[in-house]
């Protein structure tokens, strides 16, 4: 059909006056002038309109595809955008309560620091009784066992002072009659 139009205009342009007067002249020199040829021009129009049809299809399919998987991406983008902003108010929510956390575990281990202190306070006055009453203990048994020895040391120094005394008294003529007086006492020699 467009070749039609432009056989019909060529016809027209030729045929339309005598000279260089009308639209011959016009055509000859506006439109044909070297390196400016319609044709040229009518041509790249005509290739680019057949290129159009052929190519708009495939094209428009693929153009289609990309826009509904770019329209898909936003749409997954914003719902990755509505997640993150979720887990960013809920992060927000536990950092403003962390503080209060941390003053109530701060407390309950300042308590539990106290319970312990008194624990082991208690522990300790216990322990220390308990040494205290075997130190007494120990003490009780070493003045016992002193004691018994400064009772022993006595016994044996005034067994000593009087055996030193007696042997210093007594003589030869004493040790004679102390032995004949014992021997009496028995029942005397048979």
């Amino acid at each position: 059909m467009l070749a039609f139009f432009f056989d019909a205009f060529i016809l027209f342009a030729a045929g339309g006056g005598s000279g260089e007067g009308g639209f011959s002249g016009f055509w000859n020199t506006y439109l044909n002038y070297p390196g400016f040829e319609i044709w040229k021009f009518v041509n790249l129009a005509i290739f680019i309109s057949v290129i159009v049809y052929l190519v708009k299809k495939p094209l428009s399919a693929a153009f289609k595809a990309r826009r509904e998987e770019i329209r898909a991406e936003l749409i997954r983008a914003e719902e990755e955008k509505q997640a993150a902003l979720a887990r960013l108010t809920e992060v927000e929510a536990k950092l403003a309560g962390i503080t209060n956390e941390v003053e109530k575990l701060k407390k309950e281990a300042q308590e539990e620091a106290a319970a312990e202190k008194a624990r082991l306070a208690r522990e300790a006055e216990v322990e220390a009784e308990k040494i205290a009453r075997q130190a007494e203990g120990e003490a009780n048994r070493i003045a016992a066992v002193t004691k018994l020895e400064l009772r022993r040391y006595a016994v044996a120094e005034s067994l000593r002072l009087a055996e030193e005394k007696l042997r210093s008294q007594v003589t030869p003529e004493t040790d004679t009659r102390l032995v004949k007086s014992g021997i009496q006492a028995i029942g005397g020699l048979n």
